[in-house]
């Protein structure tokens, strides 16, 4: 990428001139747009770093004033349930990251995913996904969604066109993937479903919260909206809990043979529709309006605040965090205790290629390992671990390990957990930024663990 010219002066200006500080980040590379974007000097008197904005309400210049901000006329706000200044860094900063057109900051991950998919389909409609996803993800879809009255089928067989036409609908109202999937880093062919879900007109929602923008951004490739669980690599210290929808501004939702009224139809009488007002980031401001403002995921703005905070070191954690799990995915291929690596960046992966095209191979630093043993064996190793932390949750900067079968996956019926691959031996590892020295010492006690009962 080019180097962008500094702010504008003439070159023959006097040294005393103080130029504009940059407010459009757009030319600027990844790990400079990663610190900047979303800040704005003028607005902060001075201060560094964005304030925490601790306001449930905005007073509005005038009568006038209040009206439009209501109306969709200004872009200032109204209330904290729907947006907040802080949180608005982190949202702008994620949308430059991605390449999306808006981001909608939201309470959690689930939040996000519930948030991205309410705004899509109601009671009476139907989304697909494909098979391999977070275990919540799965309970959410199957328990909430399914009480609302939306309808979820899963495709196995993602490279099979005839599975896809085979639960794809005229009420399908979304398809629904992750780019790396938790927990056993089954890498999906993202533009092959994007395919799929243009064939059918019907957009593609992509959680890509184990790769990243960092690693993949998946509106490169197809898709249309993308999710975080941005309480994990985005922000990175497990301090907060957050998530995120962010709009690729490029679904022609006038022209998809599936209608989307609340975007495409006034709302009410003398109004414009959210697409005439909001063009490109008109679903961004559909998910704003009509689901966290009038369910209520809002996010709290001191968690607003540690994201874009973690954000800033993205690129530097993301890097550490794979180099680590590279290496230890190898070793542990290598080791006599383990049945099974999956990570579909070793060149034994039946994913390998698909992990090339995308990642380079590097599929993130998520993913499983099978000791031998079954249910005696993961017990042992689990507890034979001392620097890797037993606990939910991926991401952090610390490294953890979790045992699916009995935990994320523990209420799924044993035929679906064998389809799924979740066996009685298999751990998620999520590797963090430790020392490798010290991961690799830690795992070969709790290896020798396993040892000891075989």
């Amino acid at each position: 990428m080019a180097t962008p010219a500094p702010a504008s002066t003439s070159l023959n200006s006097d040294a005393t001139e103080v130029v504009a500080p940059i407010t459009d980040w757009d030319a600027f590379s990844f790990d400079t747009r990663q610190v900047h974007v979303g800040e704005y000097a003028d607005e902060n008197r001075g201060a560094r770093i964005p304030p925490l904005t601790l306001s449930a309400g905005y007073v509005f210049d005038s009568f006038d004033d209040g009206a439009a901000r209501f109306n969709g006329g200004s872009r200032e706000p109204i209330y904290s349930r729907q947006g907040n200044p802080t949180n608005a860094v982190a949202e702008q900063r994620l949308a430059s990251l991605e390449g999306g057109s808006a981001c909608v900051a939201v309470s959690s991950g689930q939040a996000a995913i519930s948030a991205a998919l309410f705004a899509l389909a109601e009671s009476g409609e139907h989304i697909v996904s494909t098979a391999s996803i977070y275990g919540g993800t799965r309970i959410l879809l199957g328990r909430s969604f399914r009480r609302m009255g939306i309808a979820v089928d899963y495709v196995w067989d993602t490279d099979s066109d005839a599975a896809w036409d085979a639960v794809i609908r005229p009420e399908t109202k979304a398809i629904f993937t992750e780019t790396i999937p938790n927990p056993r880093n089954d890498v999906v062919d993202i533009a092959r479903v994007a395919a799929v879900a243009r064939r059918h007109g019907i957009p593609l929602v992509v959680d890509n919260t184990v790769a990243t923008p960092y690693l993949i951004r998946p509106f490169e490739h197809g898709a249309d909206i993308v999710v975080h669980s941005t309480t994990k690599f985005l922000s990175g210290h497990g301090a907060g809990v957050s998530g995120a929808v962010v709009d690729g501004g490029t679904f022609d939702w006038a022209a998809s043979s599936r209608r989307y009224p609340l975007l495409t139809d006034s709302l009410r009488p003398g109004l414009p529709s959210l697409l005439d007002r909001f063009g490109p980031a008109a679903y961004a401001q559909y998910v704003r309006e009509a689901v966290v403002n009038d369910v209520g995921p809002s996010l709290s703005p001191f968690n607003g605040f540690l994201l874009h905070q973690g954000i800033e070191t993205l690129s530097l954690r993301m890097e550490r965090h794979v180099d680590n799990a590279i290496a230890i995915a190898h070793w542990l291929e290598e080791q006599p205790e383990v049945e099974v690596v999956d990570y579909a960046g070793l060149p034994s992966s039946p994913l390998h290629e698909i992990a090339q095209q995308y990642y380079n191979g590097r599929t993130g630093s998520v993913f499983a390992v099978t000791v031998k043993g079954g249910t005696e064996g993961a017990r042992a190793f689990t507890n034979g671990l001392r620097v890797f932390s037993r606990m939910t949750g991926i991401g952090d900067t610390r490294s953890m390990v979790l045992h699916p079968l009995t935990t994320t996956h523990a209420s799924f019926a044993p035929d679906l957990n064998a389809r799924l691959g979740i066996t009685a031996g298999m751990l998620r590892l999520s590797v963090g930024i430790e020392s490798l020295d010290d991961l690799l010492l830690d795992l070969r006690g709790g290896l020798d663990r396993v040892a000891g009962i075989l």
